[in-house]
């Protein structure tokens, strides 16, 4: 399993879509600021988006808008457009009375978001940008573009399964999207570069693959194909942290996942994460997360 697929399967991403828009200028909302990762397709019309201290982004149709961090922003048919609260536009939506319903252009949004398990504190989510924009201008990723069509077809004809496909189908989109981004980004430093570096990425992979392996510095390097100096170097340069402490991390990480869906002894949970030592485990568990195995399990399972 590669790096990003490893990460994405410990955050456990949850998706949800939304119904699709239409609205006719003038029209604008301000999205308030949210922990879930918002992002906007246009199908059709002109929109402009705008996080505040960022550049206004104009979507042409097709854009891929995502705001990773859930920041407050405004979307709008036109740059200066006054723009309702979401609570406004709510308001009006679930009573039957939505507002922008003019005689003006029409513009048509496909939007959602998708959330991270709150627990789940990885260098990849806070490496992530402000805002993301892939742009039809450039060459866009067949596959993403494929995948939102798909999306618009489901929301415009719902079948049988529809929610289910929906679902399967954002969570691919969240990928095509970060990996829309890495290729077109020029990224110099971060976890998204770790990514696209083919020596530490493998180094990622291996430690996500095999957590309970007795890691050394020189084991980790030699699966980077880098001499131990550089690759501490580069791994804490891209990474934001040493290899060493990446691996613990990621154990406790791995910890946390499997107590919270089984009952295994925690003996038995230390040994897959790499701890031959129950004492031990116990006391980097909850130097780390601030109470014990078993304490985190109750309170996950109660």
């Amino acid at each position: 399993m590669d790096a990003l697929s490893g990460v994405l399967e410990s955050a456990k991403l949850k998706t949800v879509v939304y119904p699709k828009f239409s609205f006719t200028s003038p029209w604008g909302i301000e999205m308030e600021q949210d922990s879930r990762s918002q992002f906007w397709r246009l199908l059709k019309g002109t929109c402009y988006l705008r996080v505040p201290g960022e550049k206004a982004i104009k979507m042409n149709v097709g854009d891929v808008v995502c705001i990773p961090h859930g920041s407050k922003h405004l979307i709008s048919g036109k740059s200066n457009s006054a723009c309702v609260s979401t609570a406004q536009f709510g308001k009006a939506y679930h009573s039957g009375k939505p507002l922008f319903q003019g005689k003006d252009e029409e513009t048509l949004l496909m939007g959602g978001h998708f959330e991270f398990t709150p627990s789940v504190q990885h260098p990849f989510i806070k490496s992530l940008p402000k805002v993301i924009h892939i742009n039809t201008t450039k060459e866009l990723n067949l596959w993403l573009e494929q995948a939102a069509v798909m999306m618009n077809e489901e929301i415009s004809n719902e079948k049988i399964g529809s929610k289910l496909i929906l679902g399967r189908l954002v969570d691919i989109l969240f990928v095509l999207i970060i990996r829309a981004y890495i290729e077109q980004a020029d990224l110099k430093e971060g976890f998204l570069m770790a990514l696209k570096d083919n020596r530490i990425s493998n180094s990622l992979k291996s430690i996500h693959q095999s957590p309970e392996k007795d890691w050394t510095l020189n084991q980790l390097a030699v699966t980077a194909g880098m001499s131990r100096s550089l690759y501490c170097r580069e791994f804490k340069r891209l990474v934001g942290e040493t290899p060493l402490g990446y691996l613990t991390n990621w154990r406790i990480l791995k910890s946390k996942e499997i107590l919270s869906v089984n009952k295994e002894n925690i003996s038995e949970i230390a040994s897959k994460v790499g701890y031959q030592s129950e004492a031990a485990f116990n006391r980097l568990f909850k130097s780390k997360v601030g109470e014990t195995p078993a304490s985190y399990r109750r309170k996950i399972l109660s």
